[in-house]
């Protein structure tokens, strides 16, 4: 995901203690209001003095984050591609065991990967599993024993639905016998979990 601070926002007359997110491609802030920012809305980012100022068409925000402001000003101004953030080097052999987006495929596509679709390739490096609905987790324990090494198993679910948590991926994950090792915002929609074999096991 992002990065997560406790800190004070002040737009135009209002000021309040909370909680700010850096997401993928925007910032969020809960406290006495409640703030969403897109990147590409922004029309200038700073940082001076522990704030990062924010330009926006609606006013100017300030978030108070003390020596967090200016790397959040540098993720804001310079923010990672969705493959770079997953860890995808190019070349990689990557595996897709349901469907995503075309915006996905061309990413992958850029990065030169050796793409496997519908099943898990012998030597993947990568494998990627779309799971919409709880039902779907079951097919975890078996997409597990396809791993070998040091490949990582990727399940990117829905955000903000009761029906299929976090807490239900990590589940299914660790009874496989994976171990959780990263969790990035896969889109607007979706979250990714990330999962390898534990190195005593490799």
């Amino acid at each position: 995901m992002g990065n997560e601070a406790t800190c004070t926002v002040r737009v135009g007359k209002r000021q309040s203690n909370g909680k700010a997110l850096l997401e993928t491609s925007e910032i969020l802030f809960r406290g006495d209001f409640r703030l969403k920012i897109p990147f590409s809305s922004i029309e200038s980012a700073k940082s001076v003095d522990g704030e990062l100022r924010l330009q926006t068409p609606e006013g100017l925000a300030v978030f108070e984050l003390g020596e967090s402001a200016a790397k959040w000003c540098e993720k804001i101004l310079h923010p990672k591609s969705r493959v770079e953030k997953l860890g995808i080097k190019p070349g990689a052999k990557v595996s897709l065991l349901s469907s995503f987006d075309d915006e996905f495929l061309r990413e992958l596509r850029e990065m030169d990967s050796v793409l496997t679709d519908g099943k898990a390739a012998v030597d993947a490096e990568w494998i990627f599993f779309a799971a919409d609905l709880q039902k779907h987790l079951a097919q975890v324990s078996k997409i597990a024993k396809s791993l070998k090494g040091a490949a990582a198993l990727w399940i990117v679910y829905p955000k903000g639905r009761k029906d299929i948590t976090e807490n239900d991926v990590l589940a299914v994950g660790r009874k496989a016998g994976l171990k959780d090792v990263k969790v990035v915002s896969f889109s607007a929609t979706h979250t990714a979990l990330k999962f390898v074999i534990p190195v005593a096991r490799r």
